[in-house]
C-alpha cells in the first residue's frame, strides 16, 4: 500500500483541515502529522480505498482505518481525540 499522493490528499482535504486544527499535531509534510517528535498519522491509498495509519493506543504501532466516507473520517477524528485525551 503506497502513501497517499497529491490527488488522494486533495480528496481528503476536509479531514486534513480538521487535523490541522488540532493544536497538538504538527503537519510535517502534507498529510503526515506528528505528535511531539513522533510520527502520529499518515495516509495511504490502494485499490480498496483511502486509509489512515494512526498511532495505536500502546504507542508501539499503527492502526489502519478506512477514511473514504464522512462517517469513517469522523471515526478517525474520534480515535485521534481519544488518543490525545488518554
Amino acid at each position: 500500500m503506497k502513501h497517499a499522493g497529491a490527488a488522494a490528499l486533495d480528496r481528503l482535504e476536509p479531514i486534513l483541515a480538521r487535523l490541522r486544527a488540532v493544536p497538538q499535531l504538527k503537519e510535517k509534510a502534507r498529510g503526515t502529522f506528528y505528535l511531539k517528535s513522533r510520527a502520529f498519522l499518515h495516509f495511504h491509498e490502494d485499490p480498496a480505498g483511502l486509509f489512515a495509519d494512526v498511532r495505536a493506543h500502546d504507542g508501539a504501532d499503527f492502526d489502519r482505518l478506512r477514511v473514504e466516507t464522512a462517517e469513517e473520517q469522523a471515526a478517525l477524528m474520534a480515535v485521534v481525540e481519544a488518543y490525545l485525551n488518554r
